[in-house]
């Protein structure tokens, strides 16, 4: 290769700076990567000078956008020479940078220098080039490492590990680690949560918002912070996305609870970021502000849990969620089409669409038929709460009392043992690794045994979590009572079934199959489990009305 500077093709100088390498002060900077650089090629007589800059990227990200344009146009032939301060802005990845400095640029006849390095390939391969690429690696996975147990440390102490901040929050003036509620965003934010939850789907909401030109999370996240993490389409800034608003209605974040760990990467090298089991996953309750109530948050989950696809007016089935079959427990879900008679719009057991006779039956019931039960059902529970709260009060505190006595004698008992359990995993997780370390296991039995034990931990965590959730629904019973009572007393007018008066008042309902298979005139049993209790349901039975039935069959 000849030593005299290419003066037709682009010299490319690249610098690259990650957020690891700011710690190492000024010496790493862009500006003093260029000026060494630069000066390094005015010294030595190299022209046309390009600069490639990736900064904030880290050296194990082949995606850089600069990065990846200079290999492109050494691909095109249009770079005779690539010079970067030391090998370690080129990457840390040692077998992609092994590759470029012996296979790509010896391919395409480019001449590389690595100033500090004292690396030129004009005067050959040096030795020493493999172990630097390789020691950087290793300084990238040992940084990866420590970087991963503080974020793991903050995560278990219940601090937000994330970096995006949520839409409809912001950083708290007094406190940058605290997220509030922002006055601008969080009441759009609870607008969606209500809209969805009384039975407008998520392509409705969207088109109201563009049609009410209310900027769109990612346009707003720009305008406000330059933030372009969002890809924002600043040409439609009102286009709101199916997508984010779905994320939007899942995220616990917004009803005051903090999830960490929701993902993980396999290594430093992958940044597709999977999804962790839920048994993986910290969840830390009422760590901030909620926008939204946890009792509508949970509403809406219920929706998710039920058929989800809107009919052609944008609207939800308003029973999504809260309909059961009594034999087999599978949702029952609503048959409907645009050809369809609305009359005979009916609902069909998820358990036997999927798996059939074997499975379960049928539990056919027309909608129609079904809002007439519950209506009547509803009107009946509200006006015997209106009109007799005392007696009420007492038939619905006494209802789960038995259950609950019973609940709390072991409740703590079981918990106690479970947390004293989980410590002792710990330890001896503890006393395992610090045997594999000292070679008084191997690393095959220290994986075997310490498997079992976390899976253990899951498994524990899990039934902790159960226990916990259960406790605090019976401490819940009295104040879900008044609040029904309450309930009733404010709806008092009911012409027809919605679904906020299913969100307010009912919490699930069962079908059951009609005693006679087939029959144009048996009705279904119903149970209706309202919401007054919390843990315990008062079982309300009712059997469809044979009349009405009858009177919407086809003739």
């Amino acid at each position: 290769m000849d030593n005299t500077p290419n003066r037709n093709l682009i010299t490319a100088l690249y610098c690259r700076l990650s957020v690891e390498d700011m710690h190492e002060g000024e010496s790493q900077s862009i500006e003093n990567q260029k000026m060494i650089l630069q000066q390094y090629a005015d010294d030595h007589g190299f022209h046309n000078c390009q600069f490639y800059v990736d900064d904030g990227y880290s050296g194990v990200d082949s995606t850089r956008p600069a990065y990846v344009q200079m290999l492109k146009d050494i691909e095109d032939e249009k770079i005779g020479t690539v010079i970067v301060k030391d090998q370690s802005r080129l990457g840390r990845d040692h077998l992609e940078t092994d590759r470029l400095m012996e296979l790509t640029f010896p391919s395409y006849d480019v001449r590389f220098i690595a100033v500090t390095d004292g690396v030129d390939s004009i005067n050959g391969i040096n030795e020493m080039s493999g172990m630097r690429n390789f020691f950087n690696d290793f300084f990238a996975r040992d940084t990866s490492k420590k970087i991963r147990a503080v974020q793991r440390a903050k995560g278990e102490r219940g601090e937000r590990v994330g970096t995006t901040i949520p839409y409809g929050y912001m950083k708290n003036p007094d406190n940058p680690k605290q997220l509030v509620p922002n006055p601008e965003t969080a009441p759009i934010v609870k607008r969606i949560f209500e809209m969805y939850a009384s039975g407008i789907g998520i392509r409705r909401i969207c088109a109201t918002f563009e049609r009410e030109e209310i900027l769109c999370p990612s346009v707003y996240a720009f305008r406000t912070t330059g933030n372009r993490s969002g890809n924002p389409n600043l040409d439609k800034p009102y286009r709101w996305s199916i997508t984010a608003v779905r994320k939007m209605l899942s995220n616990e974040f917004y009803c005051g609870d903090t999830v960490n760990f929701k993902t993980y990467s396999k290594s430093n090298k992958l940044k597709k970021r999977l999804k962790n089991p839920p048994e993986k996953r910290l969840v830390f309750k009422d760590t901030h502000e909620a926008i939204v109530s946890r009792k509508l948050f949970d509403t809406v989950q219920k929706h998710f849990a039920g058929r989800k696809r809107p009919d052609v007016q944008g609207e939800m089935d308003k029973f999504a969620g809260y309909l059961f079959c009594a034999e087999c427990g599978a949702r029952l879900y609503l048959h409907r089409g645009k050809t369809i008679d609305p009359k005979l719009n009916a609902f069909q057991c998820g358990g036997y669409q999927t798996k059939g006779n074997s499975h379960c039956t049928s539990h056919y019931i027309r909608e129609s038929v079904l809002n007439e039960i519950v209506l009547t059902s509803l009107r009946q529970m509200t006006a015997y709460a209106r009109e007799n709260t005392e007696e009420f009060y007492a038939m619905a505190t006494a209802n789960g009392e038995a259950e609950a006595e019973r609940f709390y004698a072991t409740a703590e008992r079981q918990k106690t043992q479970i947390t004293a359990r989980i410590s002792q995993l710990d330890n001896i997780i503890r006393c395992l690794y610090e045997d594999r370390v000292t070679g008084r296991i191997t690393p095959e039995r220290y994986d075997t045994m310490a498997s079992g034990y976390e899976l253990e931990q899951a498994e524990l965590r899990q039934e902790l979590q159960y226990i916990t959730k259960r406790i605090d629904e019976m401490d819940l019973r009295e104040m879900y009572v008044k609040e029904f009572i309450a309930k009733a007393k404010t709806y008092i007018e009911m012409p027809e079934l919605t679904p906020e008066l299913l969100r307010v008042f009912i919490r699930r309902i069962e079908i059951y199959e009609k005693a006679e298979k087939y029959s144009r005139t048996c009705g279904n049993r119903i149970v209706i489990h309202y919401t007054f209790q919390a843990g315990s349901v008062l079982r309300v039975d009712a059997v469809t009305d044979e009349a009405n039935e009858r009177a919407l069959l086809p003739a």
